[in-house]
């Protein structure tokens, strides 16, 4: 998109519009202590095809290298068509669609992505796209809690730990209690499940493939948790970050999910250095009206046509504060729009491509096995998986590739968490074993 900057002419006619005579009147308010009279260190000014040289001499000095990374962000083949179509002017709006007469296309887009979320959770409902997975959890959380009326939930250590923070935040701020159920080796453990539930308990928390790529199965479980979860009446919610998984995987409604909340980051959008991120929240139908956000529903007009509005706004921007569901006043849109084109065009292949990512990713932990590193859990996974470093003398902080897990978790020290997708070719897996086996990563 071309910058078009405002001449001496249009900034002299601005100012008059809005009743001063110059600039700086405008910060006549502020404390003149506070004031810079100059930038120091800044460059002269230099034309647009100056600044493109520039921009293109500095982004020469980048090295790129292979990243078996995951942790909450994925690095997905994105099909050319998914920017083509979303740049289109009918959809290219991150805001909310307020005017549906004029919105038609990016409301269009919207409902199908809440139709493709509800297909892949197996739940009712779905929004119209949160601000980013770590949010949408927490969310998840206040909107389990109002319709329970308990004020604790029971939180899996396997979810991701920033989710974790934020939700802390979140609980902190609205009075919650949140409680934090062990692990059993790289997986919820199930049974303590019902040593920590009370009656205030209104909800748990897992994550599906958890941090440690690992699948959770509460059916799995001998604990019983489906039948006590039943009896109870608790609500089962269900994270996802790495979303292509829930094409490849049993659907979160078939393990007992009665809320489903996660990133869709992996439909169409790049990682780029960490955002924008794509949220959402699916649940089942009993929450509608709880759903926070707002929802787009299909009606008809008065000659009968079809046509798309927003529907169930249950925010603070068009009902009394006290009744609003959440504070979130935007969603997600234009990433909203890049996941419908991309589940659209991918369809039914994105179980294709699921069995692809763990296919790739079983071969990477097979080789860096061979390698010198050592298992940690056996336990089934979908992309990522989590190995001790062992005898290959591998730093995962100075290799730049994986995710060193002491930080958050202390007693997973020397282990590291490695992600692999259908970016990842088999050539490339085994350049980075020869690496490693030469002790030359990244040298």
């Amino acid at each position: 998109m071309k910058y078009t900057l405002l001449n001496n002419d249009d900034k002299t006619l601005m100012l008059k519009k809005i009743g001063v005579s110059k600039i700086d009147d405008l910060f006549a308010d502020l404390p003149q202590d506070i004031l810079l009279d100059k930038l120091d260190g800044l460059p002269e000014p230099v034309s647009e095809m100056e600044i493109f040289d520039i921009l293109k001499s500095e982004s020469c000095k980048n090295s790129t290298k292979r990243m078996f990374l995951g942790a909450g962000s994925y690095n997905h083949y994105i099909p050319a068509v998914v920017d083509d179509l979303a740049s289109r002017s009918e959809f290219y709006t991150a805001y909310t669609p307020y005017q549906p007469e004029v919105s038609q296309g990016t409301l269009t887009a919207i409902f199908e992505f809440q139709t493709y979320m509800c297909r892949l959770t197996g739940m009712d409902v779905t929004n119209a796209s949160m601000y980013d997975g770590a949010t949408s959890l927490a969310e998840a959380v206040m909107m389990s809690a109002r319709n329970s009326r308990k004020d604790k939930v029971l939180v899996s250590r396997a979810v991701n730990p920033l989710y974790r923070e934020v939700l802390a935040t979140y609980a902190w701020a609205a009075g919650l209690i949140v409680e934090e159920i062990p692990l059993k080796g790289l997986v919820t453990d199930f049974d303590a499940v019902k040593k920590l539930c009370d009656d205030e308990t209104g909800a748990v928390v897992i994550q599906s493939p958890n941090f440690f790529g690992c699948i959770e199965d509460p059916d799995a479980s001998s604990s019983g948790f489906s039948a006590f979860k039943k009896e109870k009446k608790l609500d089962l919610i269900y994270t996802v970050t790495e979303a292509l998984s829930l094409g490849f995987l049993k659907s979160p409604a078939e393990t007992g999910a009665d809320i489903v909340c996660g990133e869709a980051q992996s439909f169409g959008s790049p990682v780029s250095f960490g955002g924008p991120m794509l949220g959402f929240i699916s649940a089942k139908e009993h929450f509608t009206r709880k759903i926070p956000g707002r929802l787009v529903g299909l009606t008809v007009d008065s000659d009968g046509n079809k046509v798309f509005a927003l529907t169930l706004q249950a925010r603070e921007q068009h009902i009394r504060r006290e009744k609003a569901t959440s504070n979130i006043c935007s969603n997600e849109g234009i990433l909203a729009v890049k996941a419908a084109v991309y589940l659209g065009t991918t369809g039914p292949r994105l179980g294709m491509l699921g069995k692809l990512n763990h296919n790739t990713a079983s071969y990477l932990r097979e080789n860096l096995l061979s390698a010198g590193f050592s298992p940690v859990s056996d336990d089934p996974f979908f992309n990522e998986f989590v190995l001790h470093n062992g005898k290959s003398g591998f730093d995962s902080a100075s290799a730049g590739a994986g995710f060193d897990l002491g930080e958050y978790y202390p007693e997973l020290r020397d282990c590291t968490l490695f992600c692999a997708t259908e970016t990842d070719t088999m050539q490339s897996i085994d350049n980075f074993i020869e690496k490693i086996k030469s002790g030359s990563v990244w040298k």
